[in-house]
């Protein structure tokens, strides 16, 4: 009898939550987490970028922790490289698991088809593309963009070298026939164009291209000043070390005008980093506090210093957390609000979200590779050569709100 009574007196002390049912505490313990889904490429022609970002993304998730006092919760989402299957994935995770906050992607065509399905089921995603339309043409109020667009990487890096060679009239494109690859090729034609110098000549590469030898030997025929790279991840290197081993290099400047720094300067070693021009969107050297807890996290992961892929996935997700932060609340439309014309301490020092169009406006560097002599440490491969904030005003970057 006195087990009896002891058993009933703890049934009913019990919370509430064991005994309800399976529904009711799936509700319960979302109402106590924010769950954050990363979509990423952790397979396909860019999976050693999109597994990078990832990282980021999930470190600085483990990093932050709580926010509003919830726990937040990652959720990957593999697109495997392909659109079509981020956009699936995408839709499962906010229908079925009513996941609205969202950040991540590997490439451009996977960010615009995203930014779009997010912004229906009425989420908020903030990304890593480059593609002008993202917060251009493409924008709306759901998306963010933390690295600058095509425009400001050109603008950014074409600028100061034009300044320093004056003699450089000739200059040549390589250049991914894809979304990013053609907006990074449509800026550089209107540099040139504005500077009265002479775009001699382009070469498309498909996304599956790994051999370059033809490109090259046609852009050597047309005997540039400058040739100039337009395109991602293992094909910038591809083309860099095809146009070295060509003896390109002799005669002829050299710019990736979009590198991910750091990762890349290790896969092509200082003998083929010394004297190419690189574009970057983050830099471990810069030191500013933001930088800084980056590479606390990094350094505490993997013991080095971190990348501009760690940086990226890191940032999109301090972003998302700025805003939540900001708002007090997890609700959409408040976060949104509270992120338009939000400044903050990010990687490059302070950052400003527009309001206009979405678009952080942050430092775009153009670094020079240099030579091994040079090197103060293993990670010394680069000088920032300039550091610029090069925008289109809101008002001519095609963006209309909606």
């Amino acid at each position: 009898m006195i087990e009896r009574r002891q058993l009933l007196k703890s049934l009913a002390a019990a919370p509430l939550a064991l005994a309800a049912p399976a529904y009711l505490r799936q509700a319960h313990a979302q109402a106590e987490t924010i769950d954050v889904a990363g979509v990423y490429s952790l397979s396909g022609s860019f999976a050693n970028v999109g597994t990078l970002l990832n990282e980021g993304s999930q470190w600085a998730i483990e990093k932050y922790g709580s926010v509003q006092g919830k726990k937040l919760n990652y959720v990957l989402l593999d697109d495997h490289g392909d659109p079509g299957e981020a956009v699936r994935k995408v839709q499962e995770a906010m229908t079925q698991r009513n996941i609205k906050h969202i950040v991540g992607c590997t490439n451009s065509a996977i960010a615009l088809a995203v930014q779009k399905e997010v912004h229906a089921r009425g989420g908020i995603y903030v990304q890593e593309s480059g593609a002008d339309e993202s917060t251009g043409k493409d924008c709306n109020r759901s998306n963010f963009r933390w690295p600058v667009a095509s425009y400001s990487a050109v603008n950014a890096t074409m600028r100061p070298l034009i300044e320093k060679y004056p003699d450089a009239k000739k200059w040549y494109t390589i250049t991914g026939q894809y979304v990013f690859g053609e907006s990074l090729l449509n800026n550089v034609k209107a540099v040139l164009a504005e500077k009265s110098l002479e775009h001699v000549g382009n070469s498309y590469h498909a996304i599956s291209d790994r051999e370059y030898s033809g490109y090259i030997a046609t852009a050597m025929a047309a005997q540039p000043d400058v040739l100039v790279i337009c395109n991602f991840g293992n094909q910038t290197l591809d083309v860099i070390r095809q146009a070295i081993n060509y003896g390109m290099k002799a005669n002829t400047k050299i710019l990736a005008v979009w590198s991910t720094g750091l990762d890349q300067f290790r896969a092509l070693g200082p003998e083929n980093c010394d004297g190419i021009y690189f574009g970057c969107n983050f830099w471990h050297e810069v030191d500013v506090p933001g930088a800084r807890a980056v590479a606390d996290v990094v350094k505490a992961k993997t013991g080095g210093v971190p990348t501009y892929l760690h940086a990226a996935g890191y940032a999109v997700v301090q972003v998302l957390m700025e805003g939540l932060m900001k708002a007090g609340t997890a609700d959409i439309p408040v976060v949104i609000k509270a992120l338009e014309g939000h400044q903050y301490e990010g990687p490059t020092g302070k950052e400003t979200v527009r309001a206009e169009d979405h678009q952080v406006l942050k430092d775009y560097y153009l670094m020079l590779g240099k030579p091994k002599a040079s090197m103060k440490d293993p990670n010394d491969f680069a000088d920032v050569v300039a550091a610029t904030k090069s925008f289109l005003p809101p008002e001519k970057t095609g963006c209309k709100m909606t």
